[in-house]
Formats: structure tokens, sequence, C-alpha cells
């Protein structure tokens, strides 16, 4: 790679190689590198994974529903200035002071390089991913108020998610590297729980597996369980003493694992009719 920044992962993020190499290659080619994956497959952690791999400071824009690009260069405190004329009794001609930028901007200004993660971006309306294509091409933007023009110091490396709750403008993707993060399988998801728990008896780690991807396997699950979950649940059933050979009949602390009625009720049913024992009679998957 021409970059000296090598990502390879984090003792505590199991990082496929395909996933490491779209990292590095968005960092060598300078693009902001677009994941998407379904909730639960550590989009958000990636991350926070390569700023702790590649020892940079870590800034994080979370998106809403509301969230405007202008948000994420600056924003010019209109409502203060105003109040400190009318009450503050100080020097209101100085903008600058009423001005704030934010994490795009504070990204920018930094002294060194930053990993830069704007968080679920397809939160936001249609036009938002168009109205930074400008910015994260140059690396610039201009505040009117003050004249200014905020330059990268470093360009930041871009992380950006996606739960693919809405369709991305094809100008803005074709300036991304894009990954999408499939489900782990069950030796990746072996993996990943024994980093989390590395003293987890592997009788109780094979039955849980097994009941977790039989619940995501249930034809009509609105929120299939995601790898957080599965972590809570077996932090669960080792608080609780829970008998390996009992998981599959008994789904102990399902709620730990499911968060909607419709979905625990479901499962139950699943449960009582066929159990974990013949997966095949309630999905085509299997194990």
């Amino acid at each position: 790679m021409a970059d000296q920044y090598i990502f390879q992962g984090t003792e505590d993020y199991i990082v496929s190689k395909n996933l490491q190499n779209s990292v590095n290659i968005s960092v060598a080619l300078k693009r902001p590198l677009l994941i998407k994956g379904e909730p639960g497959t550590g989009k958000t952690m990636l991350a926070e994974s390569i700023a702790r791999s590649l020892s940079l400071p870590l800034f994080i824009w979370n998106i809403k529903s509301t969230t405007k690009a202008q948000d994420g260069l600056y924003v010019y405190d209109t409502v203060q200035r105003l109040y400190d004329s009318q009450f503050g009794g100080q020097n209101v001609s100085e903008i600058k002071q009423y001005i704030k930028l934010g994490k795009l901007g504070e990204a920018f200004e930094a002294k060194e390089r930053v990993v830069l993660l704007i968080d679920e971006i397809d939160k936001a309306d249609l036009e938002f991913p168009n109205d930074l294509l400008w910015e994260l091409d140059v690396m610039n933007f201009y505040i009117p108020e003050t004249g200014e023009t905020i330059t990268a110091v470093q360009r930041p490396i871009v992380i950006i998610t996606s739960n693919a709750e809405k369709e991305l403008p094809d100008a803005f993707l074709r300036r991304c590297i894009f990954h999408y993060i499939d489900f782990p399988d069950p030796e990746m998801m072996t993996k990943i729980v024994k980093v989390h728990f590395p003293e987890l008896e592997g009788q109780l780690l094979t039955e849980a597996l097994k009941a977790f991807y039989w619940v995501r396997s249930i034809s009509g699950i609105q929120k299939k369980p995601s790898t957080s979950e599965l972590l809570d649940w077996v932090q669960a059933l080792t608080i609780g003493g829970i008998a390996p050979e009992t998981i599959s009949q008994e789904l102990p602390f399902l709620g730990a694992l499911l968060k909607k009625n419709q979905d625990f009720d479901l499962t139950l049913r699943q449960l009582h009719t066929h159990g974990i024992e013949n997966p095949g009679r309630t999905s085509k998957r299997g194990w």
C-alpha cells in the first residue's frame, strides 16, 4: 500500500480478509468507505477498531432523520449572538466566536489524521449524501459569515455506515469504496464470542449458537437477534448457571435475544410445535 496506515483488525474485533482489504484500499485511494450490512454486524465498531488499530483519534457524527449536511460543517449560533447583544454586555461584532464547527469541520481542523465515522447516513433525507459530495472530494468548505475557508490539515479516514433503509444516490456511491458485511456464520461467530468470553465452556457455546441460528431462521421474525443480543444472551446463560443440554429445549432468558412481542410469541410457538432438534420443519436453512 502506498499509504503507511495498514489496518489488520484488533484483538476484540474479528475482521475478514475481504473487509480488511476494503479498509486499506479506501485509505490508499483516499476514498470514503461505505459499509452496509444488517444491524449487529459490527459496522459502527469497525470505525472504532480502525482508530485503535492505527492509533488515531475517532470522530463520530451520528446521523438522525433531522440532520442536515450543514450540521457536520459548522453551525452559526445566531440565537446566542442575539442574546449577548441584548443582555450580555459584550462585543458581538466578532462573528467567529459564534461559529461552532461540526464533526466534519473538527476532523478537518485536527492537526493529526483522524478517523471520521458518519454513522447511519441513510437515516437522513435523500439530499443529504449529495450535499456532502463536494466537501468530501475537495476536503474543504467555506464559511460565508466569516469569509473563512476550512481546509483539512490531514485528510481523515472516512467510514460511512448504512443499514440500507434508503437507496443512496449514484453520484455519492461512485465516490465511495463499498463493502457489505455479511452476517457472521457459525464459525466466525464462535471466534467473536470467544473474544468476549474466552473462558466460556465449549458445550454451552455450541448449544447457544445452535439455538441462536435456529431463532434467526424462523420465518416471520421481524427483528432477528444480532451479535450484540447473542453476547448478552450468552452472558445471561452463564450467570444463570443454565445447563447446556437444556438450552435447545427451553430457550431460557429469551428476552435477551428478542425485543418484539410478535417475535417472542412466534418463537415460543415454533419451539413448542417443532423444537430445535428438527429445524428443517420450520426453515430450509438448517444449521
